[in-house]
């Protein structure tokens, strides 16, 4: 079974640099080289992120049908495309973009999508401390 951050770092994470860098190249015409020192990947994981073989296609799709997540997104690269590089605060927006994917669950369709006999009782438990937020022993 998957855990919440290894669905984080091996979807989720991929999908919104393809979103990002895709919208940066589009919309605000930075060449890839310069978003790839943005972003901290390579050139090479850029040109697959614009090219759409990077990043799950359908993920991309659902993640742009949210209305709150594209808000987010554009405030994002708004804010890397005047700065030109990735700032403590553009850090804490795609920190925050995450955190709102996992406190609105929208990380919960991600991990059905991905695994689709999780056990209802682990599934509860997970989803309660998404909302609750980090739990004690």
């Amino acid at each position: 079974m998957l855990l919440p951050a290894e669905i984080e770092s091996k979807t989720l994470i991929p999908a919104l640099r393809a979103i990002i860098a895709k919208k940066l190249v589009e919309t605000h015409n930075i060449r890839e080289e310069e978003i790839s020192k943005m972003l901290g990947v390579t050139q090479a994981a850029i040109s697959n992120y614009v090219r759409g073989t990077r990043g799950d296609p359908s993920l991309i799709a659902k993640l742009l049908g949210q209305e709150q997540v594209v808000k987010m997104i554009d405030i994002l690269c708004d804010e890397l495309s005047s700065d030109k590089a990735y700032t403590p605060a553009s850090l804490a927006k795609f920190i925050g973009l995450c955190n709102y994917i996992k406190s609105s669950l929208l990380i919960c369709e991600i991990h059905h999508n991905l695994e689709s006999d999780i056990d209802e009782r682990i599934c509860k438990e997970c989803e309660s401390m998404l909302l609750k937020g980090p739990g004690g022993f």
